[in-house]
């Protein structure tokens, strides 16, 4: 079957925004909340483990319904941020659920107050809602009376929910315009960016400098929405719940050790280094003197090689298919069933993501299709995160989708497995070399860039408790990229910017960090995989099928890997320094000097 760029179909959530089955999905989660509200004179210490498997199941029914509703609003909302319907069932869909959530509160404070004994006999009867009953219980040092939680669900809605929606339809809005070939085009951003990727020098900085030219434009008003979330973040993590810093809250909703993390982050800044190395002999393969910021992800061949749609996508099932035909069919689901919204047009969300909605449902992903081998990796990555979510999918709603650390594991080696495939296949010597620089460009963006994403965050979480405005936050991010790159390439005054252009540290504080967890991880992982071949693939993937129903650590601890072990970390790092190493050896010349 040929695939063609095309919109996903939401039809198998919901027919529309009258539907009458979408209203009735709000009524049936009133319903099935009433009848929960029930039982809240039933939860006694000494209650029946039979009974409270039925709580649990009534309320697993109700996060499906949840959670489907939740879902459908959310991606019309991602497909059009201009379509006002969309807009309105969002608020709609937030209000309702977190009233919803308030209604049912009494039973998540109930367990977390729980005794031991009692807890672990009824989570001993729990089967796959064990993990998920676990992890909650951490919650306890954290979680504030029935009334405060109350409070802090529908602060959100008109808050956080809602700054984070306005930055998403700002963001969206905006047209750049860039000259090419004499004739002014209007773009939008995943448009621009393939300029600021591509292979014309010039192109490179211009792209770049109109991207952060709007974003600067709008840099006070964005950075003061930033402010108003890193003080959110605060006064609800650190004020009320007292976690011992901005970052600790993540990790626990993570369920990741702090000094993992830490870790991870220290072992990174150690590193830099080996990025600064090939940035370097990045330059001498363009045939400059010194690389540009503009520059780190220019192609070194200059190849402005494109990929049909359709080739792409065998491609990448091909790929998948190789490592086991079980993967690959799952992956040709998401195609089949028209779950992927490839187009690019004005209005919709740039970049990609995979939405997974319930576990029996294949999941949804966006893409932003224009060709280019990164595009490729990028619909690898993407059907990667399906991939994971459809291995899981016995779990229960509650568990079958991975903490976002391991969310990235699937979706990098699906990634790592696409070009290692482009390699074999690939006859231009020019491309092949290419790939493989695009390899370690791809490595610094998932690791080192987003390591360092992580490392502003802690320091502007902190700066802005001391009253820091916009422009101490922009300066204290060009330090930022000063350490990252040391000596390594110049560095342009508009970069001050970059930041608020981030969509992930205003709708997920602390997630980026996730990205290098998952490389790092997969490196490992893709290490053992070329060792052991066919051996190592059951171990894999029994990884990605515990979905979320086990504790990170455990599910990786069970795969020989120690996450709060420096020496992990920078067994990541070591391969790099290797690619890197082998990259120097190879003869750089073959490219003219770019003007």
């Amino acid at each position: 079957m040929a695939y063609k760029i095309s919109k996903w179909s939401l039809a198998p959530l919901y027919p529309g925004y009258e539907s009458a089955e979408l209203e009735n999905a709000f009524d049936m989660i009133e319903e099935q909340v009433s009848s929960f509200e029930g039982v809240r004179g039933k939860l006694t210490p000494e209650i029946s483990s039979e009974q409270f498997m039925q709580v649990m199941q009534v309320s697993e029914d109700m996060n499906r319904i949840a959670n489907k509703l939740y879902s459908f609003a959310g991606l019309s909302f991602t497909a059009n941020t201009q379509d006002q319907a969309a807009h309105s069932l969002q608020s709609r869909a937030q209000q309702f659920l977190a009233e919803i959530e308030n209604r049912t509160l009494f039973f998540n404070l109930w367990w977390k107050e729980l005794d031991e004994t009692n807890a672990k006999r009824l989570m001993d009867a729990s089967g796959d809602y064990r993990y998920y009953l676990e992890a909650m219980r951490l919650f306890k040092p954290h979680t504030l009376s029935e009334a405060e939680e109350k409070v802090v669900n529908l602060k959100n809605v008109t808050g956080v929910n809602s700054l984070t929606t306005l930055y998403d339809s700002i963001t969206s809005l905006y047209v750049y315009k860039l000259k090419v070939k004499g004739k002014t085009q209007e773009l939008t951003r995943g448009q621009l960016m393939r300029f600021a990727q591509g292979g014309d020098s010039k192109l490179r900085a211009a792209a770049y400098q109109e991207l952060y030219r709007v974003y600067g434009e709008a840099g006070p008003i964005l950075g003061q929405m930033y402010q108003t979330l890193a003080r959110d973040w605060h006064n609800e993590n650190i004020s009320l719940r007292k976690f011992s810093d901005p970052l600790a809250a993540r990790n626990l909703a993570n369920d990741i050790p702090n000094e993992a993390v830490n870790a991870l982050l220290e072992t990174a800044r150690k590193n830099a280094g080996v990025f600064q190395r090939y940035f370097k002999l990045k330059a001498k393969a363009l045939g400059v003197k010194k690389l540009r910021r503009y520059d780190v992800y220019a192609p070194v061949a200059g190849s402005d090689k494109k990929y049909e749609y359709g080739k792409a996508a065998d491609m990448v099932l091909d790929s998948f298919s190789a490592f086991d035909p079980k993967v690959g069919d799952l992956a040709r689901r998401v195609f089949d069933e028209s779950r992927v919204d490839s187009e690019v047009r004005k209005g919709k969300r740039d970049g990609a993501f995979c939405w997974s909605v319930v576990p029996e449902m294949t999941p949804y992903v966006l893409l932003n299709y224009q060709g280019n081998a990164r595009d490729v990796a990028t619909m690898a990555h993407e059907l990667g995160h399906a991939i994971h979510s459809m291995l899981a999918s016995h779990h229960s709603a509650f568990t079958f989708h991975s903490s976002l650390p391991l969310a990235e594991t699937a979706s990098t080696f699906g990634e790592m497995m696409f070009t290692d495939k482009l390699l074999a296949e690939e006859t231009d010597e020019a491309v092949r070399r290419d790939i493989l620089f695009k390899q370690v460009d791809d490595a610094y963006a998932t690791i080192m860039r987003q390591s360092y994403f992580a490392m502003f965050e802690k320091q502007a979480h902190d700066m802005i408790q001391k009253n820091a405005s916009v422009d101490e936050l922009c300066a204290a991010y060009m330090e930022n990229l000063k350490e990252q790159f040391g000596d390594s390439l110049e560095l342009s005054d508009e970069f001050k910017w970059e930041w608020v252009s981030i969509p992930h540290i205003y709708h997920t504080p602390f997630y980026v960090y996730a990205y290098a967890f998952g490389q790092l991880l997969v490196f490992s992982l893709y290490q053992q995989y070329k060792i052991e071949g066919d051996s190592f693939k059951p171990r894999y993937l029994k990884i990605l099928s515990a979905g979320g129903s086990e504790a990170p650590a455990k599910i990786l601890e069970e795969a020989g890997i120690n996450i709060r072990d420096p020496k992990f970390w920078q067994g990541g790092f070591d391969v790099l320094e290797k690619l890197v190493s082998e990259l120097e050896k190879m003869p750089v010349g073959g490219k003219k000097k770019e003007k």
